[in-house]
């Protein structure tokens, strides 16, 4: 309750600064509850990567029924990731995707970006994907929080053309090697299951790369670096490209 700070009656000024301290207490709570959606998004980045490893759930044997028969290159579990027909870099048949042996015809999702949720995961559930009775209510919704929030325009960190990062290697190595040496190595050939080097990994799909190191690797500790401005990305990204190409 606020008190008088001068016996003439003019008490305002606690009752102002009062009024301004639970202001500026709510403003900082918004914030943080805004700044929280990050994490709901990077979880649904590592579903978009592979919800399956994800969630620990056993991989299908089948492939899913929107693949295509015409792509005989992939088959099972793969076909199942979202990825897999909408691509790294989020624009399907219109992107890196538009070749080689993920080809399948299939649009990007860059045109739900900024969509609503609820329609994104109407979409899930829909006969062409039935991730409905796949995925549990949470799991859509982060899933749909990525698509509609969290794409990234790779535009922006790599040049399509040559697959080189917009970034700063060496200014890249002082965050890689304060931030991800402990896992991947000084030489980024570490863990021993990672099927390549960091460095041919990079060169070969900056866009999967670029995709992991914002949202982390699904059913792994890896830490997502979604909250660190993308100019960091960039400068990791860059200086990943100079690592050996073999492990």
């Amino acid at each position: 309750m606020a008190t008088c700070l001068m016996s003439n009656g003019v008490c305002s000024l606690r009752v102002v600064s009062n009024v301004a301290g639970i202001l500026l207490s709510l403003a900082a709570s918004t914030a943080c509850l805004a700044g929280e959606v990050e994490s709901s998004i990077a979880r649904g980045g590592r579903l978009y990567d592979n919800w399956i490893s994800a969630l620990k759930f056993d991989a299908p044997k089948e492939n899913h029924a929107a693949w295509p028969a015409a792509n005989t290159s992939k088959s099972g579990p793969v076909t199942w990731r979202c990825k897999s027909c909408h691509g790294w870099d989020y624009k399907g048949r219109d992107g890196a995707y538009a070749k080689g042996s993920y080809l399948t015809g299939i649009p990007g999702v860059t045109r739900f970006a900024g969509a609503e949720p609820a329609q994104i995961v109407a979409i899930m559930r829909d006969k062409t994907h039935g991730f409905g009775d796949q995925l549990k209510e949470q799991d859509l919704q982060d899933l749909a929080m990525f698509v509609s929030k969290g794409q990234i325009n790779y535009e922006t960190m790599i040049v399509p053309e040559t697959k080189a990062p917009k970034g700063n290697a060496e200014t890249g190595s002082a965050y890689y090697n304060t931030i991800c040496s402990g896992c991947h190595a000084k030489d980024g050939t570490k863990p021993t299951d990672m099927p390549e080097s960091l460095g041919k990994l990079m060169n070969d799909n900056p866009w999967e790369t670029g995709h992991k190191v914002l949202n982390g690797q699904p059913g792994e500790s890896m830490p997502a670096m979604r909250a660190i401005d993308r100019q960091v990305v960039a400068d990791i990204l860059a200086y990943l490209a100079t690592l050996p190409k073999t492990k």
